[in-house]
Parts: C-alpha cells; sequence; structure tokens
C-alpha cells in the first residue's frame, strides 16, 4: 500500500475500532441503566463490524470470501438495533421488551434461514445476499424514521436530546453506503470515516449526559424532600408491578432497596419514597407481600414442598423469618392456613362415607 493508503486505512479503521470499544461498553456496563443505551451499543457494534470488515476487505482482497458475508450479516442488526434505539427513548417504562425479544429472535431466524439457502443455490445466493442486507436495513430506517416523525408529534419535548442526532447519523452513514452502486464515493474509507466521526459525537453525548446526570442528582437531593406527584407514582408503580411480575426479583433473598432501584432507574431515595409515600409501606414489607403471597399459592395449589421449603423458595433466607412474616400479614400459621385449604376435602369424604 501507498503513503495515502496506509493513512486511510489507518483513520477507517480506528473508527471501526473506537465504534466496538464503546459499543461493547454500552452492551456491557450502561445498558444496566438504560435500555436505550443497550440499542445504542448493539447499533455501533455491528456497523463497526461491518465498517471494520469492509476496511480491511478494501486494502486485503485476498482474504477468505465468507468474511464479507459475515460484515454484511452484522449489517443486518444495524438496522432493527437503531429503531428499537428510538422507539425506547421515546416509550421509556412503558417500552415492551417482550415483544422486543421477539422480534430480534425472528430477525435472528430468518438471517439463518437465508445463510441456510447458500447450501443449495451459492451463485444466485452470492448475487443476491447483499442486495437483501441492504433492503432489510433500508425498511428498517425507513420504519425508523417514520417511529421519530411520529413520536415527535405526540411529544411536545423528546424525553432523550440526542436521539436525533443519532438518527441523522446514521441516515447519513445509511445514504453512504448506498453509494456503493454508483461508485462516486470509496464507500469502505468513507464509511470508516464516517463511523469514526459518529463514534467521536457518541463519545462526546455519554460524557455531557454523565455531567448533565450529576447536575440532575444536585437538583434531586435539593429538592428531595417534594413528594412524588400522583400521575407519576401511578407511573411508577405500575412498572414497578411488571417488574415484580415479570422477574420475580422478591425470590432473591439478598434484594436490596438500591438493587430494586437500579432497576427501575431511579434512585433509592425515589423508591423508598415512592413506596413509603404513595404505597403507605416499607421496602421490606412491600416485598414480603410479593413473598407471602406466593407462598400461598404454592400452598393452595398443593405444592409438595414442605411448609419451610416453601418459605426458603418465595425469597426467605430462615424458617423462622418465614413464619413470623407469614404470621404479620395472614394472621396465621403457614401450617393452619394448609389445613384451612382442606375443609372442602374433608367434607367431600364424609359424604361419600
Amino acid at each position: 500500500m501507498t503513503f495515502g493508503q496506509h493513512i486511510l486505512f489507518f483513520f477507517s479503521a480506528l473508527g471501526a475500532f473506537n465504534g466496538i470499544l464503546l459499543g461493547i461498553y454500552l452492551l456491557f456496563v450502561k445498558r444496566l441503566k438504560n435500555l436505550q443505551d443497550f440499542f445504542l451499543g448493539v447499533l455501533l457494534l455491528m456497523l463497526s463490524i461491518r465498517v471494520g470488515i469492509a476496511v480491511c476487505m478494501y486494502f486485503y482482497p485476498e482474504l477468505p470470501r465468507v468474511i464479507p458475508h459475515l460484515g454484511l450479516s452484522a449489517l443486518f442488526f444495524t438496522g432493527p438495533a437503531l429503531y428499537y434505539y428510538i422507539k425506547s427513548s421515546f416509550q421509556q417504562e412503558e417500552f415492551d421488551q417482550r415483544s422486543c425479544r421477539k422480534m430480534f429472535g425472528i430477525v435472528t431466524f430468518i438471517l439463518g434461514a437465508v445463510g441456510l439457502l447458500y447450501l443449495f443455490f451459492p451463485i444466485t445466493w452470492d448475487h443476491y445476499f447483499g442486495t437483501f442486507i441492504y433492503t432489510a436495513w433500508s425498511v428498517f430506517v425507513f420504519l425508523a424514521v417514520y417511529q421519530y416523525y411520529q413520536f415527535s408529534k405526540q411529544n411536545s419535548k423528546s424525553p432523550n436530546q440526542f436521539v436525533l442526532p443519532v438518527l441523522i447519523s446514521n441516515v447519513i452513514i445509511f445514504l453512504t453506503y448506498q453509494l456503493i452502486s454508483t461508485g462516486w464515493v470509496q464507500i469502505y474509507c468513507a464509511g470508516g470515516s464516517l463511523v469514526f466521526s459518529f463514534v467521536l459525537y457518541a463519545n462526546f453525548l455519554i460524557l455531557f449526559n454523565k455531567k448533565n446526570k450529576q447536575i440532575a442528582t444536585k437538583e434531586a437531593h435539593k429538592y428531595s424532600n417534594k413528594k412524588i406527584s400522583g400521575v407519576q407514582a401511578d407511573s411508577f408503580a405500575s412498572k414497578l408491578e411488571r417488574l415484580m411480575d415479570a422477574e420475580e426479583l422478591y425470590k432473591n433473598p439478598n434484594l436490596k432497596l438500591s438493587d430494586l432501584a437500579s432497576r427501575m432507574n431511579m434512585s433509592a431515595h425515589q423508591l423508598s419514597q415512592l413506596l413509603n409515600d404513595n404505597l403507605g409501606k416499607s421496602f421490606s414489607i412491600y416485598i414480603n407481600e410479593y413473598r407471602i403471597g406466593e407462598a400461598c399459592e404454592k400452598i393452595e395449589n398443593g405444592s409438595y414442598l414442605k411448609i419451610e421449603e416453601i418459605g426458603y423458595e418465595v425469597g426467605f433466607n430462615s424458617k423462622s423469618t418465614f413464619f413470623s412474616t407469614f404470621k404479620k400479614i395472614k394472621n396465621t400459621t403457614p401450617l393452619l392456613y394448609k389445613q384451612m385449604q382442606m375443609p372442602s376435602e374433608t367434607e367431600f369424604h364424609s359424604l361419600n362415607l
């Protein structure tokens, strides 16, 4: 390679490398706090893999033919990731994670099914696989733009001020890649440079977001004595109930207020305020009510487990704690409660006699 090609390769590969690092960070660190960061991480990681492989293939065309197909496969997921990034940023706690998992499962299945066609129609597959990937990408980019337009009409202010810059950046990258057929742009180098710019911008967004969160934390502490409004409390309570029912967090005997607050994307103080002021119960009572409720269900359904084993199953770490909590909430012992579920069987047996 010439010196100029070395420079182009360096900056293109550097953009892809930074994108991969940032994508991994968003996927495995930030995703625990913000779901939209998870989708942004998938978007960055997949797009960076595509660009990195494209750059390598441009400068080292002797690499195996399977490698560019791996890059196209990674590109296939950037569209869905962008679409759900937009959707989760607007919907926040109303975002349906179950349907999202289902959609990603379907998308993965479709990609796998298309990949298997190579075994039967290798020449045709090699000719149309790229078209299939770019068509799917085009569909999801259009849906993402349309989704942003629809949410913008419904909301006077976007809950995530970085949604539009991320969307515009991806649309620019998408349009640049569509220039492959024209030959006007050396797309692999241009794509790498665009991703590099996008990564730098994303880094700036994360740092700026962190600064905003620090300011917001100070403001929250300043007004921490203010009660959560009724509408907001209802929204938080609904989200909390869905989280408890779906993931059964109460079964963790070591569950702490801070752990649950982290899953709710709120501070421990806010969650405590929600439980005490708006729901009228402490954290321990709230969690234990779920545990006792499930214990009662197991007893009523005739669980094969012993009474004390049911206590451990629903999240208590000792037999004595289970018995005392059960009596406090149900005004009876677990054993007496079990016996109360048996009268109908006794009466039925007496009638047979």
